[in-house]
C-alpha cells in the first residue's frame, strides 16, 4: 500500500526528527574539531518542509476516533534523499505524538541513522531514540548511545555515549561516557569520560565540563610542548579570546626552560566583505642569547596586514614587518608564532608574503590602488627596516611613491601603438643623500605581422628622469637625464602534428602520460631580438636604485624555443615539455675589466639553457644552466627533479650552483613500506663551505582512523624530537 501525505503531515515528522537526532550532533561538536562535522548536517539534519512524505507499508490505517495512523510491516518513509525503514510507525494526531520501532533505520545521503525504538512529541519538542547509532559518511564518524533524549528546548542527555572514527565492533579508539548533560549554548557535564584504545582505557576522568555553544567560544587551546638544546623543556598555551561576530585575538605564553617566557597576540578583525586585517606581535627578555654579545637581550617581532575597501573603487593595503634583531625570526622559525606558521597565514589569507626570514631589511608599506581598463594608479610609502646594529643609517625608504601606467594600445587611426610607465619617489634616509625624482617613460611600437610566418615588433622607447637631491653637507642640486632605446623584436610560429601508433602511445604512458595519447605537437618558435641603449656618463645621478645607472646595451639575442604538447582521445592538447636555448651577441662587448679571455674581447654573452617537463602526474623535471665559452664552464647551474608513483612514494632532488658564489644541494624522499608504515627524510648540505644545513628522519604509521608519526629533525646543531599521534576526528596528542 502506498500513501503520499501531504506537506502539513509528516513533514513535521520529519522535523521531529531532526530535533532527536540534533542533540547527538552537538554533543560531537564539543568532543571532536570543528572541522570534524563541517557540513555533515547537509542531509541528515535539513528538512524541505514543501516536499511531501511518501509511506509504504504492508498496511496503513486511521482510526477516526482517536485520531491515530499506524502503518505496519515493512514501512518505508521516503523525501528527497532520505529514508526511514522500521516495522511499525505510529503518529497521534490529537496529541502530535510520534513512535517508531522495529529495525527502524534513516538514510540521508550516505549517512545513517540506526535505533530500536523512537518516541516524539511534537509538542513538547521532546523525544527520545534507544539503541541510537548515527554514521556520518563525510567524515567517517560513528556516534553511539543507549539511549538519547531530548528534555528540554536547549537542553539534552545521553545515556553510555560513544564515538569514534573508527570501523568495526571494537575501535582502535573511542571516547565514552556514562552520563551526558548538553544545553545549547551553554556547558555540557559528562562523568566517567574515557578514550579508549581498542579495549583498554587510556585516559579517564570522573567529571568533565565544557562549553557547548555553536559560536565561537573562548577558552584554552591545545598547547604545545618539547624540548629543544638551545631552549630546553619548552609550553606554548594559547588562550583564544572570542571578542564580537566580526573579530577575535589569541594569546600565546611560550615558556622557554633556557630563554625565558615569550609573549604573544595575534588579533584578527573583518569590517566587511573586502576588508579585513591581522595584527601579531611577540617579545622576550632572552636570558641566554645565543650571541650576547651583539644581539639586544630584548627581543620582538611586529606584523600585520591590511586589506581596505575604500570608496570610487579604490584599494588599500597595509603591511608591516619590524623585527628586533636579525636572528630572531630564524632561531623561532616553529610553533604557533614562529615565522613558517606566519607566513603561510599571511599567503592563504591575504595572498602576499613576508621578505624571507634572513632577510636583513624588513619591509613595510602602505599602498593605494585604483585600475581602469587601461590605466593604473598606485602611490603608497615603503619602510626598510635594517635589522642590523649600524653606526649610520643609510637605508633607503621611499616616502611616498606614485605610479602610473598605461597598458599597450593602439594610436586611434594609425598602425602604432604606445604605453606609458611614469613613477615620482621621494628618497629619504637619516644619513647620506636624500632627494626626489620623477621618470616618465613612454613607449611606441609598431608591429607587422606576415600571415603566421613572421611577426614583427619595432619599437622606440624615450626615457626622461629628473632628480632634486639634497647631500649630507645640505648642498641643493637638480638634475635630469635623457635617455632614448630601441629594440626590434622577429619571431616566426612553426608547428607539425605527429600521430602515435598504439605501441608508441603505451610506452609513452609507462613514462607517467596520460593514457590514449594520440598525438604529439610540435612547435618551435624561433626569435632575434636586436636592443639598443646609448653609452651615456651617469656618474653624477644618485643611485637609489637600479634606475639610477642605465647601462649602454648594443646586442643581439637569438633563441628557439620549442614546445611539446600530447593531445589524448578525450582532452585536448596539453603542453608536456618545453625546450629554451638563447645566445647573446654583444656588439660593443661586455666589460673590458671583467675580460678573461686573454686572445680577444668578449662579445659572446653566456649561453643559455632551460627545459622544463611534466609528462604526467608522477614526473617533473626543470633545470636551467648558463655556459661561458671563454671560461669553459657552468656559469650557474640549476636542476630539481620531482618522482612519484600512486603508491605515495615520492622523491625531490634539487642541485643549485652559482660560479664562486653558491652551491647546494636538497633532497626529499619519502618511501610507502607498506600501506600504512611509510619512512620519510629530507637533507640539505651546502657544498660550497662544505656544511650541513639540516637533515631529518621521520616514520609515519597511518591505520584506518588513527596516525602516528615520530620525527627527528638536526639543524645547525640544535636536536629536536618529535612525536605524534592523530586521532582522525578528534585531533592531535603528542609533543614536538
Amino acid at each position: 500500500m502506498v500513501v503520499y501525505m501531504k506537506p502539513g503531515f509528516f513533514a513535521r515528522t520529519g522535523s521531529g526528527y531532526h530535533i532527536v537526532i540534533f542533540p547527538i550532533f552537538i554533543i560531537i561538536l564539543s568532543l571532536i574539531s570543528a572541522d570534524a562535522l563541517a557540513g555533515s548536517d547537509k542531509s541528515l539534519f535539513r528538512d524541505d518542509q514543501d516536499a511531501p512524505w511518501h509511506i509504504v507499508a504492508d498496511t496503513i490505517e486511521y482510526d477516526p476516533e482517536t485520531k491515530q495512523y499506524v502503518a505496519k510491516g515493512n514501512v518505508t518513509i521516503t523525501k528527497d534523499d532520505r529514508k526511514l525503514s522500521a516495522d511499525f510507525v505510529r503518529f497521534d494526531h490529537s496529541t502530535m505524538e510520534v513512535l517508531a520501532e522495529g529495525n527502524m533505520v534513516m538514510t540521508a545521503g550516505e549517512d545513517i541513522l540506526t535505533g530500536s525504538r523512537v518516541e516524539m512529541d511534537m509538542k513538547t519538542e521532546t523525544g527520545t531514540i534507544y539503541d541510537a547509532g548515527i554514521f556520518l559518511k563525510e567524515n567517517h564518524f560513528y556516534i553511539k548511545g543507549d539511549k538519547i533524549q531530548k528534555v528540554g528546548k536547549d537542553t539534552y542527555t545521553a545515556h553510555k555515549a560513544s564515538i569514534s572514527a573508527c570501523d568495526g565492533d571494537t575501535p582502535a579508539w573511542k571516547i565514552t561516557g556514562r552520563n551526558l548533560k548538553v544545553t545549547i549554548e551553554g556547558y555540557a557535564f559528562v562523568t566517567h569520560a574515557a578514550l579508549w584504545a581498542k579495549k583498554t582505557p587510556v585516559f579517564y576522568t570522573p567529571f568533565f565540563v565544557f562549553p557547548v555553544k555553536q559560536k565561537r567560544q573562548s577558552g584554552l587551546l591545545l598547547p604545545q610542548t618539547g624540548y629543544s638544546d638551545r631552549k630546553g623543556a619548552e609550553y606554548n598555551q594559547p588562550f583564544y579570546w572570542a571578542i564580537n561576530e566580526s573579530s577575535d585575538a589569541t594569546f600565546y605564553l611560550h615558556y622557554m626552560e633556557k630563554r625565558g617566557a615569550k609573549m604573544g597576540l595575534e588579533y584578527r578583525y573583518v569590517l566587511d566583505r573586502l576588508s579585513k586585517g591581522t595584527l601579531m606581535c611577540d617579545f622576550l627578555e632572552d636570558r641566554n642569547p645565543s650571541e650576547p654579545e651583539t644581539r639586544n637581550t630584548d627581543r620582538y617581532w611586529f606584523r600585520m596586514k591590511h586589506d581596505q575597501a575604500l570608496p570610487a573603487g579604490v584599494s588599500a593595503k597595509l603591511d608591516i614587518d619590524i623585527s628586533g634583531d636579525q636572528d630572531y625570526l630564524d632561531e623561532f622559525r616553529e610553533g604557533y608564532t614562529g615565522f613558517d606558521k606566519t607566513e603561510a597565514f599571511f599567503s592563504k589569507n591575504f595572498g602576499r608574503e613576508l621578505d624571507d626570514y634572513n632577510d636583513l631589511l624588513r619591509v613595510s608599506s602602505l599602498s593605494l590602488g585604483k585600475t581602469w581598463h587601461n590605466y593604473s594608479l598606485n602611490t603608497g610609502v615603503r619602510w626598510y627596516d635594517d635589522v642590523r646594529e649600524n653606526d649610520t643609517d643609510t637605508t633607503l625608504h621611499k616616502l611616498p611613491f606614485i605610479r602610473f601606467d598605461s597598458l599597450k594600445q593602439q594610436v586611434h587611426g594609425t598602425p602604432l601603438y604606445w604605453k606609458l610607465d611614469s613613477g615620482y619617489t621621494y628618497f629619504y634616509r637619516e644619513d647620506g643623500t636624500k632627494g626626489h625624482r620623477t621618470d616618465i617613460y613612454p613607449r611606441f611600437s609598431l608591429p607587422w605581422r606576415f600571415k603566421n610566418y613572421v611577426m614583427s615588433d619595432l619599437s622606440l622607447g624615450l626615457r626622461e628622469t629628473l632628480w632634486h637631491i639634497k647631500k649630507e653637507d645640505a648642498e641643493e642640486t637638480t638634475l635630469s637625464r635623457h635617455l632614448y632605446d630601441i629594440k626590434l623584436d622577429i619571431s616566426s610560429n612553426l608547428s607539425k602534428v605527429f600521430p602515435l601508433g598504439v605501441k608508441l602511445s603505451g610506452f609513452m604512458e609507462k613514462f607517467g602520460f596520460s593514457p590514449g595519447i594520440t598525438r604529439i605537437e610540435s612547435m618551435i618558435k624561433p626569435e632575434i631580438v636586436y636592443e639598443y641603449i646609448p653609452d651615456q656618463q651617469q656618474e653624477k645621478y644618485p643611485e637609489f636604485d637600479s634606475l639610477g645607472r642605465i647601462e649602454k646595451k648594443n646586442r643581439i639575442t637569438c633563441s628557439v624555443t620549442n614546445i611539446f604538447s600530447a593531445k589524448s582521445e578525450n582532452s585536448g592538447y596539453r603542453p608536456f615539455c618545453r625546450f629554451k636555448l638563447a645566445q647573446s651577441y654583444d656588439i660593443s662587448e661586455t666589460d673590458p675589466s671583467m675580460r678573461t679571455n686573454p686572445l680577444g674581447k668578449q662579445h659572446f654573452l653566456p649561453i643559455y639553457g632551460e627545459i622544463e617537463m611534466n609528462p604526467g602526474p608522477f614526473l617533473s623535471l626543470y633545470a636551467d644552466a648558463e655556459w661561458s665559452h671563454y671560461e669553459n664552464e657552468f656559469k650557474s647551474c640549476n636542476v630539481a627533479l620531482n618522482l612519484s608513483d600512486q603508491r605515495g612514494d615520492r622523491i625531490f632532488v634539487s642541485h643549485r650552483r652559482t660560479q664562486d658564489l653558491t652551491e647546494s644541494v636538497y633532497a626529499d624522499i619519502n618511501i610507502k613500506v607498506s600501506d600504512k608504515f611509510s619512512a620519510y627524510a629530507d637533507y640539505e648540505r651546502n657544498l660550497y663551505d662544505g656544511k650541513e644545513i639540516k637533515n631529518s628522519l621521520g616514520f609515519l604509521y597511518t591505520a584506518q582512523c588513527w596516525s602516528m608519526d615520530f620525527h627527528h629533525t638536526n639543524e645547525a646543531g640544535d636536536h629536536r624530537y618529535a612525536f605524534m599521534i592523530n586521532l582522525y576526528g578528534l585531533g592531535g596528542l603528542g609533543s614536538r
